[in-house]
C-alpha cells in the first residue's frame, strides 16, 4: 500500500519542500496567490534537495516588476566555482495585471507580500505568496491560546 503523503503528491502533482510558519504567528493572511520564480541552474537543484529557507523573506514591487529579497537557498553540494550567492535578489514571474492589483493592494496602509511555501508542480517550482497585515502582540497571543483550546477540545472528543 501506498503512503497518504505518497498518495497527495501522485494525485495532485504537488510536493511541498518549504513553509514559512512564522508568517502564519506574524501575519493575518488575506489572499494568496501562485507565482513562478527565476532561478539558475545550481537554486534550482539545491531547491529540489529542500535547501530553501523563507523565514525572514519578503517581496517588493519596483518598475511593475516583483522581486524576492532574503530568501536563502544555501549552494548546491556538488556545485564549482560558479555556485549561486544564498541570499540574491530573485524575480518573481506574474502577469502585468496581477503585478498592478498587487501593487494597488500595497498601497494600504499596513499590507505587506510575504512568501508563505515553496513546491515542485510537474517539473516547475512554484512559490505561493500571500498579502498580509501584520498581527499586534495580544493578538499573537489570543491566537495561540485559541489553537490550544482547540487542541483540548480535539483531545477531549477522542478520548
Amino acid at each position: 500500500m501506498f503512503n497518504s503523503s505518497i498518495c497527495i503528491v501522485l494525485k495532485y502533482g504537488m510536493k511541498i519542500i518549504a513553509q514559512n510558519k512564522k508568517a502564519f504567528h506574524d501575519y493575518h493572511i488575506e489572499d494568496t496567490l501562485e507565482v513562478g520564480i527565476s532561478l539558475k541552474g545550481t537554486e534550482v537543484k539545491s531547491v529540489r534537495e529542500g535547501r530553501i529557507n523563507l523565514k525572514d523573506s519578503y517581496v517588493i514591487i519596483k518598475k511593475e516588476e516583483a522581486f524576492l529579497l532574503n530568501c536563502h537557498i544555501s549552494p548546491y553540494s556538488h556545485g564549482n566555482l560558479m555556485n549561486h550567492d544564498p541570499l540574491r535578489t530573485r524575480k518573481l514571474l506574474l502577469h502585468k495585471r496581477e503585478i498592478r492589483k498587487l501593487s494597488g493592494q500595497l498601497a494600504q496602509k499596513g499590507y505587506s507580500l510575504v512568501p508563505l511555501k515553496v513546491y515542485l508542480k510537474g517539473p516547475h517550482i512554484k512559490l505561493e505568496i500571500g498579502l498580509a497585515k501584520g498581527k499586534r502582540f495580544f493578538e499573537k497571543r489570543e491566537s495561540i491560546k485559541e489553537r490550544e483550546a482547540k487542541r483540548e477540545m480535539e483531545r477531549a472528543m477522542k478520548s
